[in-house]
């Protein structure tokens, strides 16, 4: 067996209301005064309140910037910093989808050691430690909760990685009542991103790992089995919580087995078009899977076995499995439809191969006149 190393997040809880907790987790840390990172989203559908009030209750009062967007800039990183040094916070905590949870880590590594967020951007580059940390997801589909990357736009069309096992937080919260009202398209989003995580880490051409091929595995049959019950609104507790608990395993996959071409592919339409990180995955998925199949097509059968329904253990059926939940989803299925330029395609080709550090990854190689064949066949609907 070829040697291996394995990063995890010391403590995940899991549980309903769990989050009403979060007050007592941060004295068990020896948190007095966290800044809570969130969006303004979340507290006008009122999910931060109660969480808020309870924490307020058990700890006293504590800070909380609202400032996150999707696809959060540096200056966002910096105004959060910025709050956490004027009120004296001694930790974070992160409720929200990936953005929220990506500037919680990003500013507890920042107040320790005298780094700028730019000295950070890369692999193993953070050299300080951090302040604790507890995040808890509101979708099921980053992963964020569970790996040691966050991902900050740095331009109006980049955006750079943060990949240090130093942003691994102390806790993870899983909270499946916090994800109860989902929307069916955030659901789709975030739910298909979730699965592209396992799908990538399995065939992840390098650090591949016997134990982030368990985790993917798993996280396949659970995102797969509950994702049409949770974007039908038919979903209950127990099945939102599978869908969280397949997001994180997925997360601790790909967090050891890195993602490849489709998320370098994705990037750019996120940068230039504002299209949601997990929309962007979805469009390019197709394309990349079937452009890889010659390489790990018998990959893509093991896989096929944990898909619910009667699939043919092969990558045919595999690849015809995930079209058929992106039309199913009501999503954008090409493009085209998502409104990007066919004149762009060029232009795609060339900032995805910026992406150096997760193409490396890929079973196939991509170089840009490949890049630009998988646009156009993303953009046309083709494989």
């Amino acid at each position: 067996m070829t040697s291996f190393s394995f990063h995890a997040v010391p403590e995940i809880i899991v549980g309903a209301d769990s989050a009403l907790s979060l007050g007592h987790l941060c004295q068990r840390q020896g948190i007095t005064k966290p800044l809570l990172v969130t969006d303004a989203g979340l507290i006008e559908v009122g999910i931060i309140g109660p969480i808020a009030a309870a924490m307020v209750e058990q700890l006293g009062d504590f800070p909380v910037f609202s400032g996150v967007t999707a696809d959060p800039a540096d200056v966002i990183v910096d105004a959060a910093w910025s709050d956490l040094k004027t009120f004296g916070c001694d930790g974070v905590v992160a409720v929200g989808g990936g953005s929220s949870m990506d500037v919680g880590k990003v500013v507890a590594a920042l107040a320790c050691g005298d780094q700028t967020l730019t000295e950070m951007y890369g692999v193993n580059q953070v050299l300080g430690g951090r302040l604790p940390l507890i995040l808890v997801p509101t979708t099921a589909g980053t992963g964020s909760e569970a790996t040691p990357v966050a991902v900050i736009t740095t331009g109006a069309t980049t955006k750079a990685g943060v990949s240090s096992p130093t942003l691994l937080p102390d806790i993870a919260v899983l909270d499946a009542t916090l994800t109860l009202n989902l929307p069916r398209a955030a659901t789709a989003m975030t739910g298909i991103d979730a699965m592209v995580h396992a799908v990538e880490a399995y065939t992840t051409k390098l650090k591949k790992n016997p134990i982030s091929d368990a985790l993917a595995l798993r996280a396949l049959r659970l995102l797969s089995a509950n994702i049409r019950p949770a974007m039908s609104g038919t979903a209950d507790i127990a099945a939102r919580e599978a869908m969280l608990l397949g997001a994180m395993f997925a997360g601790q996959a790909f967090a050891n087995a890195p993602v490849a071409a489709v998320h370098a592919l994705a990037y750019p339409l996120g940068g230039h078009y504002h299209i949601p990180h997990g929309l962007s995955n979805s469009l390019m998925l197709p394309s990349v899977l079937a452009y890889n199949a010659a390489v790990v097509g018998d990959l893509y059968a093991e896989m096929a076995q944990e898909l619910p329904g009667d699939v043919a253990l092969t990558a045919d059926s595999f690849i015809g499995w995930f079209e058929a939940l992106i039309a199913d989803s009501g999503l954008p299925a090409t493009l085209e439809a998502a409104g990007v330029p066919k004149d762009d395609l060029p232009m795609l080709a060339s900032d995805a191969m910026l992406q150096q550090r997760l193409l490396v990854n890929n079973p196939v190689p991509v170089n840009e006149a490949d890049a630009l064949a998988l646009y156009h066949r993303a953009w046309g609907g083709g494989r």
